[in-house]
């Protein structure tokens, strides 16, 4: 059996299809399982231990991904994405089977692409639901675990502890990470600051906040430093997505907004508190039991029920005293 799998978006929907993807693995052991992604997602690859094979679409990358599509050959084709790009690999494939979510067939043209389609609404199930739904009737979904992993690689590991080495950073650190891709969905610098200086003061731990390449992101983090009391907090700037997914590995505790670093801290069930603004948790949540989620809808207390129909609201609704409440409770009880 060989399986191609295609899942092109970003890095947060590229972990929660893990649990899919093990579930292949589980129902086929000695499948070869190939996995597409998209170039800013090809770093996490080798953290996949379910795949035997990355392949990589992107600006660059030339005709190599179409033709590693098209030469399979392909058993099963699995179109996680639903794209116009996905879709020409799927039909590239030529497996016997090319399945996708029911949506794609609202564009014609895409939907010639494949064989079979899922019923699945995407607002009406968490992410990682939704995903693994594109498996049916191929696995027995009640005996597949929701939650996502990633194997981290040694090199990862390393480079993260010679990050921290360098910074002076030691063994039992708060990593707070404050960057998202939406500027809606940022917290106040302020109050970012407020909540590393209680961690070192009330706490006596040492938060270490990371940062990605974005511009505007890195000035964000500039500004909270600047407004910290505690000059002991360090940044820190990973160049490589995978050492900054070692970097929450091993966190003690990990604060961040809705973002991938909600996904990592979920994939090594290292405690953590998700801020979430404008976006509905319902679907993007982290649901293991050493997490708390954090809505701007509802902000006096964690949320504990979650809706589908949950409206969003802006992030300075949420303030450092429950952040800072719930921090108290996951440190005393890790």
């Amino acid at each position: 059996m060989r399986i191609l799998a295609l899942q092109l978006k970003r890095i947060g929907d590229l972990v929660l299809t893990t649990p899919a993807l093990r579930a292949l693995r589980t129902a086929w052991p000695e499948a070869h399982i190939a996995l597409g992604v998209s170039e800013g997602c090809s770093a996490l690859l080798g953290a996949i231990a379910t795949i035997d094979t990355g392949i990589v679409f992107g600006r660059g990358r030339g005709f190599a991904p179409w033709q590693q599509a098209l030469t399979g050959p392909w058993d099963l084709c699995l179109d996680f994405t639903g794209t116009d790009r996905s879709a020409l690999a799927s039909a590239l494939s030529r497996a016997r089977g090319r399945a996708t979510f029911a949506s794609v067939r609202r564009n014609r043209v895409r939907a010639l692409a494949y064989s079979r389609f899922v019923d699945s609404s995407v607002r009406e199930r968490h992410t990682v639901d939704h995903y693994l739904d594109l498996l049916r009737p191929l696995i027995d979904r009640e005996t597949a675990s929701a939650l996502p992993e990633l194997h981290l690689p040694d090199t990862a590991r390393i480079a993260a502890s010679e990050l921290l080495r360098a910074q002076g950073v030691g063994d039992s650190f708060v990593l707070l990470h404050p960057g998202t891709a939406r500027v809606e969905k940022y917290w106040l610098t302020e109050r970012w600051a407020e909540v590393a200086d209680t961690l070192h003061g009330a706490h006596g731990m040492e938060a270490v906040v990371t940062c990605g390449p974005d511009g505007f992101e890195r000035a964000h983090v500039e500004e909270i430093k600047c407004k910290m009391q505690n000059a002991k907090c360090k940044v820190l700037n990973p160049t490589d997505l995978i050492v900054l997914a070692a970097l929450a590995e091993r966190a003690r505790l990990v604060i961040s907004c809705d973002t991938a670093m909600v996904h990592f801290a979920a994939a090594f069930r290292v405690p953590q508190i998700a801020l979430f603004g404008p976006t509905n948790p319902f679907h993007w949540r982290p649901m293991h039991d050493r997490a708390v989620v954090i809505s701007a809808a509802q902000p006096t207390a964690p949320l504990t029920k979650f809706t589908p129909r949950m409206r969003g609201a802006p992030m300075e609704g949420i303030s450092t005293e429950v952040v800072n409440d719930v921090i108290a409770q996951l440190i005393l009880n890790p």
